[in-house]
């Protein structure tokens, strides 16, 4: 009987989902992270989260004015985004992401506005040179409550209408047991408020808002987010070890054999327990309990696509992945950022951000 011997040779692929990917998931899930953490002051009328509310708004805003920059650079040639209107594909989560993503940003943008009209007629009513733009951005200054609520459920349809693609688009990919699960979706909403949180209460301390009753809500509200990425985590673990889903069990098996990803996760649950922790025994220290956050949610989306794309499909081994220097890497990183910094600056030099009441801003 002759024996025949088939050799496979699997050639190293470069990612194709670049640095800016990362930026994208991490940004967006922030600004709708940060949009929900506003709604209790802003469209419910609580007055113990109006403070914390008007700030998320500010972060749900810079946020996702930021976020849009990376998805356009990480198309390589960002005047292809057109394509996605004049040749649309049904069959394509990134394609309807390309439809719901204005939808998003326009009620945001909208529901910033009402919120923010009192205080743009009191600006105006101050005079100085810039009283005449104020007054016409200001539109009446009336504060209307049922328009705000309207915004918000507009913003808050787009925001689960983006939440939904972004994990689906990662989901649906068969060819790669790490993202073919459902828990994926859910871990980046999770991670995405957890982040949220944490990023309304470093900006409350660099901004000097800072109030303890506020630290310690906020806090409340991310010792419960990590409860919860912990009971997913251990989830998607369970279904691997114990062979209660082939596609979870196959994903294990990939990683298990890797030092650095076994590191990866115990890295990524012991800062989750970490910031659950500090979270509940130092509940007025926000600082470095929110940069926690801001870590572990960056984390998940880094090691979930750039790690998730260092495993072959076919082959043995992992293929290496060394962040360049140029504006497909660091560059990139530090231009997105810098992009922050200057929405950042530019909001914060326009309008207040401290709870006004009264005519009063603090």
């Amino acid at each position: 009987m002759e024996t025949q011997i088939v050799e496979v040779i699997n050639m190293p692929r470069e990612v194709a989902w670049l640095p800016w990917a990362v930026q994208y998931f991490f940004l967006i899930g922030l600004s709708i992270g940060a949009f929900l953490v506003s709604l209790p002051g802003l469209a419910f009328g609580r007055a113990n989260w109006r403070q914390a509310s008007r700030i998320a708004l500010l972060a749900a805003l810079v946020c996702g004015l930021t976020a849009p920059v990376a998805l356009l650079s990480d198309l390589h040639q960002p005047g292809r985004f057109y394509h996605f209107y004049l040749y649309m594909n049904t069959t394509s989560w990134m394609a309807w992401g390309s439809f719901f993503i204005p939808v998003y940003l326009g009620g945001l943008l909208l529901y910033g506005w009402l919120a923010l009209r009192p205080d743009l007629q009191r600006l105006a009513d101050r005079g100085g040179r810039w009283a005449p733009l104020y007054q016409r951005l200001a539109y009446g200054g009336l504060a209307s409550t049922g328009a705000i609520r309207a915004a918000a459920a507009l913003t808050a349809l787009g925001a689960a209408l983006v939440g939904l693609y972004t994990g689906m688009e990662v989901m649906v990919v068969a060819a790669r047991p790490l993202w073919n699960t459902p828990l994926v979706p859910v871990q980046l909403i999770v991670t995405a408020v957890a982040g949220a949180i944490g990023l309304v209460m470093v900006l409350e301390r660099v901004m000097g808002l800072t109030r303890v009753e506020d630290t310690c809500r906020l806090n409340r509200a991310l010792a419960a987010t990590q409860l919860v990425a912990l009971v997913v985590g251990a989830i998607w673990l369970a279904l691997g070890v114990f062979g209660l889903s082939a596609n979870h069990a196959r994903a294990l098996a990939e990683v298990s054999g890797s030092p650095a990803w076994r590191l990866t996760a115990v890295w990524a649950a012991g800062a989750t327990l970490l910031t659950l922790v500090l979270a509940l025994m130092r509940p007025r220290q926000g600082l470095l309990t929110g940069l926690l956050a801001m870590h572990s949610a960056w984390m998940m989306r880094w090691t979930l696509f750039i790690g998730g794309q260092e495993i072959p499909k076919t082959g043995a081994g992992f293929y290496q992945y060394h962040l360049p220097l140029g504006q497909d890497g660091w560059l990139g990183l530090i231009g997105t950022a810098g992009l922050w910094i200057f929405v950042f600056i530019v909001l914060t030099s326009l309008l207040p951000w401290g709870d006004t009441r009264d005519g009063q801003t603090t």
